[in-house]
């Protein structure tokens, strides 16, 4: 029961194992070391890619977030600047309601479109601001006249000679008014 030399050979291969049993035991633990640095390093390396995954995220999330928001203030500076450009033809469309006309039903036609003008506009965000028993605030009044009075409070609002607008709560155009002084000291001993 000889065997040849390729048979020896070949029942050695099939045998793994027991070729690795008669290696030194520190080529093993050398394998083993080899083995262990080479998955940390692959763990490190995932961990590293993961944590520049997660930051390229959120950068995206918040770029996506920067240009909507940019988006959004650029509609609303150009409704806000459409607006403006209207607030001539609304005052002229007021003025041209005030007109007496002897057509009742063209007049009242008129004011239906003017109220769904305004409605719209509402609707866009324009605010009118108010003057009627206010006090002047030179944020959203413009004096165009002060009057000397002893009939009304001291920088009191008089008469609106043209309405202010906001949008949105940002200042569109200042109210345009006619504000109440006291009388100087010497107007009130004439008196």
């Amino acid at each position: 029961m000889q065997q040849n030399e390729g048979e020896i050979a070949a029942s050695a291969d099939e045998r793994p194992g027991e070729a690795r049993e008669n290696e030194p035991v520190s080529d093993q633990a050398g394998q083993l070391a080899a083995a262990l640095a080479e998955r940390d390093q692959l763990a490190a390396e995932k961990a590293d890619l993961q944590d520049r995954l997660l930051r390229r995220a959120a950068e995206f999330d918040n770029f996506r977030r920067r240009v909507e928001r940019e988006k959004s203030e650029t509609r609303e500076f150009a409704t806000m600047e459409v607006i403006r450009h209207v607030l001539p033809v609304l005052d002229d469309f007021e003025r041209a309601l005030k007109a007496e006309t002897s057509d009742k039903e063209y007049a009242r036609g008129m004011e239906l479109i003017f109220q769904r003008f305004t409605g719209e506009l509402e609707k866009l965000g324009l605010e009118t601001i108010s003057t009627q028993d206010q006090k002047f605030d030179p944020h959203i009044h413009h004096a165009l006249e002060m009057r000397e009075t002893a009939e009304a409070e001291d920088h009191s609002i008089l008469a609106e000679l043209q309405k202010g607008y906001n949008y949105r709560g940002k200042l569109l155009r200042p109210a345009l008014v006619s504000v109440a002084v006291a009388p100087s000291p010497d107007k009130r001993s004439d008196q």
